[in-house]
């Protein structure tokens, strides 16, 4: 599958994967501050932003549309990025294709299995809710969210994924159906066997349980070259809670 990329800055090669519910766009900052030393590539997961959808929705078709980006561009030896869903993805690929990073930054996710009524599941049924022939701006569609998801930050998360399907009718650009019908698979923890032996950067939230201290072992088994970054006042979305200390701890990592 072909992914829709942005493309920021010149240098050696960099990937940036978001998460679940993310878009490239909610990396441009960041990306735009890296490219001033590397080719930073921020691609649109399958079933995200302007990239196709597809009812297959798991880590493997993950990782082929990552080798596939590669090979669009003529990627080697590349710095891999990843943030929560786009971690995982990232993980899986250095453990499959080892040669094929140089160094990988891992954003507040780690290997364990996430459990199966989680907040994920719950933001995907406010947006199923949604009612679409209710909806006349954004803020009728927030209004809707309002109910089921009380945090602000969270529902203007969201509502980037919100497009004009035509000029009267608003839409998820997500494809929320595949995403939903696959939730448990990309909840998969990573255990393929084997070690990924390269430099390794974990990036914590202080405020987030998604990794936590016992997890913290299994990790260094994993990946024995990692270490692990904790950013006290950030939650799950890191580089966007304190993007001056997450660039500040990517950087550090990459000049050593």
């Amino acid at each position: 599958m072909k992914l829709f990329c942005r493309q920021f800055g010149s240098g050696p090669p960099m990937v940036i994967l978001h998460g679940l519910f993310g878009i490239s766009d909610n990396w441009v900052s960041i990306a735009r501050a890296l490219g001033e030393r590397f080719t930073v590539y921020v691609p649109d997961l399958r079933n995200h932003g302007l990239s196709p959808h597809s009812e297959v929705f798991d880590f493997a078709v993950l990782e082929d549309d990552l080798l596939g980006l590669m090979e669009e561009f003529s990627l080697n030896n590349i710095i891999l990025l990843g943030h929560s869903l786009g971690g995982k993805t990232s993980m899986n690929f250095a453990l499959h294709h080892p040669l094929s990073i140089k160094k990988l930054i891992i954003v507040d996710i780690g290997l364990k299995k996430a459990p199966g009524n989680t907040e994920h599941q719950m933001l995907i049924d406010a947006m199923l809710s949604v009612d679409f022939s209710k909806a006349r701006a954004r803020s009728d569609v927030e209004r809707q969210l309002e109910t089921k998801v009380h945090s602000l930050r969270l529902r203007q998360f969201l509502l980037k994924n919100v497009y004009w399907r035509d000029k009267s009718t608003l839409d998820w650009r997500l494809n929320l159906q595949a995403i939903n019908n696959n939730l448990l698979n990309v909840f998969e923890g990573v255990d393929f066997p084997g070690q990924y032996k390269g430099p390794v950067l974990f990036i914590r939230g202080g405020r987030s349980d998604y990794i936590e201290e016992q997890d913290l072992r299994d990790l260094q088994n994993k990946f024995p070259g990692a270490i692990v970054k904790t950013i006290p006042e950030a939650g799950h979305w890191v580089h966007a809670d304190s993007p001056g200390e997450f660039l500040e701890a990517v950087r550090t990592f990459l000049d050593q």
